[in-house]
């Protein structure tokens, strides 16, 4: 007999029952289906880039924990469910749903719904536990962090790894039980097993032993989850003046915490006896209103009345001891314990000598703010109207055998602002982004434009810095998928009125490969043309999650990472970009947290991620962080030896702008390490802030190429000035510092509370009272252009501070700032100057030169050429170019205006030497 026939003569129901199935069948290979591309698809991108072990230990886990959780909330489930329908229902619930229609045994069909309930409910928990995954993986290869909290001497590791995953067990059975109790007892009121008449409940004694011993179940995991999971969050209560168990928490709220343990296992005794003795339902509600009543009288009522009538009266005396752990504990937590602390006088006064032996720090000063330089570069070096400057980055390069300070920004295609947006031009034309533009912070030409030391297309470069593959496929605003090496032409670069093509050389991406990888992947991508068109090959390589930060979460989710990814360019004159990743945790005891709950934080891997490839590296940068070292025994390989970074990156990586900003928020308080200092809050301090438009958060926080005192050598630091709260003087300044075997270092300078060092609100208010700048301003704006006042920037120089402002001039209806003024203060003196060093010449006496700075620059650096020196040098050479240019067209007009300005720096270079041959 065929298998159609057989199905044919089937009863109506089964034939009914029979479709279902195959439409649940199905219906599970559809969605089966449409999970499985999206992961072949990134396990394609995980193979491609070398991590497939971060993929298959996801995977693993993921599987393992749901099947494994799923499983067991399926049997215990299932079990329950079956023991509630055992035997014969004397009296079953049927339901008529209409006139004539057959009556349903609704007990009956409750029992058919047992299975699949237990099978989807299962299902969903299991997903649910499948999220949980890295926390149990992280608990299985826990590292200690070798310090233990001050309240129950457990390793701080036991908080960070194993009481997440207590917590979440008790947490998961405590749901599957209590959605046990009400399935059962609904079971079991249908079955009229339980039976309420006249305030008396009655209840079948088979019945009453499997309801109690399910209550009681719960009552045991509410007294796991008093001493596994609520005494530990004591370590993180906010009841008194700090974060962690106060002197109530410790005196109180802990021995009511015990007695309310204590009170729920006696209320599951309470309910088991109950249960064999006839009397569930009044030990049940005993039970509730015991364990109900310790808690309000123990954990709620006790502990407030000790913090009223005892702390309140006496807190400073009660909690020095916890105000001392939460100090130490928040200092260790942020990393503030190893902050170095170095007492200024604050008395020197700065000279002409003294400018010149810190010529590195002079020469380095940043007179050019990201945001106008980002709109100059936009409207000079973006050439065509695709290509965009995302963002504008601080480093430090050796060019021409000086330490410079530069500013650079990578010009990125966006795919957006293309002209014809089509399939070919999106997807297998315009590919990648073109080179950078790359200057000094310090450098003007004489239309008050910054000097470029790397610009054009392709990059051109003036000094000794080269790029050699400028290509950009993988950056900052590269968002959309791309395919290269195809048979349509890759465009490179614009040259003329000509375009240059190319085709992709790099192992970057995954390989197009088989007709199954090529529609997993046209899958993938929702488009039926990468499917059809004829241009993508097998070699062609399929590029996605080609922005930087999405490719880096996407390979490494386990780490969190800094806002600001920067660029930098290789010795071999390969880009590469860097991005500091973190690792982070909640659950540090006595810390102080972020309004996200982390507190603890690392910068404990750096990664880089190639422009040209997309390859993705890993380095370990903190060996000492047990979050970093559990990780790496999670994810073995995965992460590799900082010293195994080649020379050139190294000497690039900086301390994150993200931590640092946290860090010294934090140790504006944190500093003060007395309990009762810091409880009076005698000595706190903040960041200065000015009441500017658009001002960013921490207008104050730079990156600066100086030599800090009692250094021998010019270095890469990140600054960031204190004053005292509610005053504008100046407290202190702190640094992180990013050179050689001082990476990492924070060193806090302190000036002497007695002495009156001008905070910027208070240099800001002297430059607006300034009779000379204010006219000059207002002479600027009353002819219709826009005055920029740039950052306030903060210079320490010895022991002593300059600040210095530039101020930017932009035409009305123009679109490029240009620098035409440099504001020079120090102690109460202000001068305004066209340039930085007839600023300072003027402010501390004769001409300031720009003497050697190789003693103070670091080892190896060549003698610089004078500062002012060069500045005319290259002004003059400007203006001679122009003449030529205006002889060759025949301006006479114009040549001979050029040739009189070029006479006149000619003689202000004569000056500079004193009368001797430049």
């Amino acid at each position: 007999m065929t298998a159609p026939l057989r199905v044919a003569r089937l009863p109506p129901r089964r034939r009914r029952r029979l479709g279902l199935i195959v439409l649940v069948v199905l219906f599970a290979l559809l969605l089966l289906l449409f999970n499985l591309v999206p992961l072949a698809a990134e396990w394609l991108w995980f193979q491609a880039l070398g991590y497939e072990r971060v993929f298959t230990t996801r995977l693993v886990a993921e599987a393992v924990l749901g099947v494994g959780v799923g499983g067991l909330v399926f049997a215990f489930l299932y079990i329950n469910l079956r023991i509630a329908q055992r035997g014969l229902v004397p009296n079953p619930l049927v339901v008529q749903f209409s006139s004539g229609a057959a009556g349903v045994d609704v007990t009956r069909l409750f029992r058919r719904l047992a299975l699949p309930t237990a099978l989807g409910l299962a299902l969903l928990f299991g997903v649910g536990a499948a999220g949980g995954w890295l926390g149990v993986l992280q608990f299985l290869h826990r590292t200690p962090f070798g310090v233990t909290d001050p309240v129950f001497g457990r390793d701080v590791g036991y908080y960070v790894f194993t009481v997440p995953v207590i917590a979440g067990a008790i947490g998961l059975c405590t749901a599957v039980t209590t959605l046990t109790l009400l399935a059962t007892a609904a079971l079991y009121g249908l079955r009229r097993d339980i039976i309420v008449f006249r305030r008396q409940v009655t209840v079948e004694p088979s019945a009453r032993l499997h309801l109690g011993g399910l209550v009681a179940l719960l009552f045991l995991l509410v007294a796991l989850r008093v001493y596994f999971v609520r005494l530990p969050g004591l370590l993180y209560s906010t009841t008194g003046p700090l974060v962690g168990a106060s002197f109530a928490d410790l005196h109180a709220q802990l021995t009511g915490l015990r007695l309310a343990g204590l009170a729920a296992v006696a209320g599951g005794a309470l309910v088991l006896w109950g249960a064999r003795s006839q009397g569930l339902a009044r030990n049940a509600v005993l039970a509730v209103g015991l364990y109900l009543g310790v808690s309000l009288l123990g954990v709620a009522l006790y502990p407030a009345i000790v913090q009223k009538l005892i702390v309140a009266p006496n807190e400073l005396v009660k909690e020095t001891p916890q105000l001392a752990s939460h100090i130490a504990a928040t200092r260790r937590a942020w990393g503030l314990d190893s902050v170095v602390t170095r007492d200024l006088t604050g008395e020197a006064g700065l000279t002409e000598r003294d400018i010149r032996a810190n010529r590195p720090t002079i020469d380095n000063i940043r007179l050019w703010d990201r945001d106008p330089l980002l709109q100059t570069f936009g409207q000079l070096q973006e050439i065509r109207t695709y290509y965009d400057f995302v963002s504008v980055d601080d480093d430090r390069y050796w060019i021409d055998g000086q330490y410079r300070q530069v500013l650079l920004s990578p010009r990125e295609l966006n795919s957006a602002s293309l002209p014809t947006r089509t399939f070919i031009n999106e997807r297998l034309t315009f590919t990648h982004g073109m080179g950078l533009t790359l200057g000094p912070v310090n450098q003007v030409t004489s239309e008050g434009l910054p000097v470029l030391f790397i610009k054009d297309l392709p990059p051109a470069s003036s000094v000794s810095l080269h790029v050699t593959r400028p290509e950009l496929y993988f950056g900052e605003l590269s968002d959309s998928w791309v395919f290269a090496r195809t048979h349509q032409r890759e465009f490179d670069y614009p040259s003329g009125d000509q375009n240059i093509f190319t085709s992709y050389e790099g192992i970057g991406g995954v390989r197009v490969g088989s007709f199954l990888r090529r529609l997993v992947l046209a899958t993938y991508l929702r488009s039926l043309k990468v499917l059809l068109s004829s241009d993508i090959t097998s070699d062609s390589r399929a590029m996605y999650f080609r922005n930087i930060r999405l490719r880096a979460r996407t390979a490494l989710p386990f780490l969190s990472f800094d806002g600001d990814p920067y660029l930098v360019v290789s010795d071999s004159g390969r880009l590469r970009w860097i991005l500091d990743a973190y690792t982070a945790t909640s659950r540090y005891p006595y810390a102080q947290p972020l309004d996200d709950g982390t507190n603890y934080m690392r910068n404990s891997v750096k990664v880089v991620i190639d422009a040209f490839d997309g390859t993705v590296t890993a380095y370990l940068a903190d060996p000492r962080d047990p979050l970093v070292l559990t990780l790496a025994k999670v994810f073995p390989e995965i992460f590799q030896p900082l010293d195994a970074m080649s020379k050139d990156l190294r000497a690039h990586l900086r301390y994150p702008e993200d931590l640092f900003h946290v860090q010294t928020d934090l140790y504006a308080t944190y500093h003060m390490a007395e309990p009762d200092v810091f409880y009076h809050r005698e000595d706190q301090w903040q960041k200065p802030v000015l009441s500017r438009p658009g001002e960013r958060p921490d207008p104050f926080l730079r990156h600066i190429v100086m030599r800090l005192p009692g250094e021998r050598q010019a270095e890469f630091i990140l600054m960031v000035p204190f004053t005292p709260r509610g005053k504008d003087n100046l407290a202190s300044w702190m640094v992180a510092r990013n050179d050689g075997e001082h990476y990492g270092r924070l060193v806090l300078y302190r000036l002497p509370k007695q002495s009156l060092v001008y905070g910027p609100t208070q240099i800001v208010n002297r430059i607006n009272q300034d009779t000379d700048i204010s006219r000059q301003i207002s002479l600027w704006d009353q002819r219709g252009s826009e005055v920029i006042r740039g950052n306030l920037l903060v210079i320490p120089i010895e022991e002593s501070l300059i600040y210095v402002q530039p101020l930017y001039l932009r035409a009305e209806g123009g679109r490029i700032p240009e620098m035409k003024r440099v504001v020079v203060a120090y102690q109460n003196q202000v001068v305004m100057e066209e340039t930085l060093e007839a600023g300072l010449a003027r402010m501390f006496g004769g001409q300031v030169e720009s003497t050697a700075a190789a003693a103070a620059a670091p080892p190896g650096a060549a003698r610089p050429a004078d500062g002012r020196a060069a500045d005319l040098a290259r002004r003059a050479a400007e203006l001679y170019q122009r003449a030529v240019a205006a002889q060759r067209s025949g301006d006479w007009a114009r040549y001979g205006e050029e040739l009189s300005q070029l006479g006149e720096v000619l003689r202000q270079l004569q000056a500079v030497f004193g009368g001797r041959q430049p």
